[in-house]
């Protein structure tokens, strides 16, 4: 084959899963910047209550949303397998970095886009406008996140400018 030929036949990205409750998320990975266990979180007075707090990564205070609240479920204790994704974002013309609690981190995957399939319009367990497609994974669903529509361009100026920044 020719390298024209494989960047033809190149139609997947690669994500990171995780997973929250019994559903499997995906982020792409190049807005993943670590993978981090969990540790200490300062909590802040007056905060949405999906904003966590703030945690130290390499000496700056980086916002922690708690996935599951931002989804609409209920807060559970952290376990052995929660992680924090710390995202670097660019929403809304704004730069920021973010941190996400979720339940787990499965793995980097490749999923090819060519076989995504639209969020459904109604009747979802998820809001379908955090949603950019769905793929599949070793027979399951992965629900694909678009960051621009989870975290809205004045949320991330709100965590970056306001508490983080």
């Amino acid at each position: 084959m020719t390298a024209t030929t494989l960047q033809a036949e190149d139609t997947g990205r690669q994500y990171v899963t995780l997973g929250i409750s019994d559903e499997t998320f995906a982020v792409e990975v190049q807005s993943v910047s670590e993978i981090l266990d969990m540790r200490p979180i300062a909590h802040l007075p007056n905060a949405p209550a999906f904003l966590l707090g703030l945690i130290d990564v390499r000496g700056r205070g980086v916002p922690v949303i708690d996935l599951r609240v931002k989804l609409g479920l209920p807060p559970t204790p952290p376990t052995e397998q929660t992680r924090i994704l710390v995202l670097d974002t660019k929403l809304a013309g704004r730069s920021g970095v973010v941190g996400l609690l979720v339940d787990r981190v499965f793995e980097v995957t490749e999923l090819d886009e060519r076989q995504l399939e639209a969020p459904p319009e109604i009747g979802g367990r998820w809001r379908s406008d955090y949603i950019i497609g769905i793929g599949r994974r070793n027979g399951a669903f992965v629900i694909i996140f678009g960051l621009d529509a989870l975290l809205t361009g004045e949320e991330v100026a709100l965590l970056n400018g306001g508490i983080g920044g």
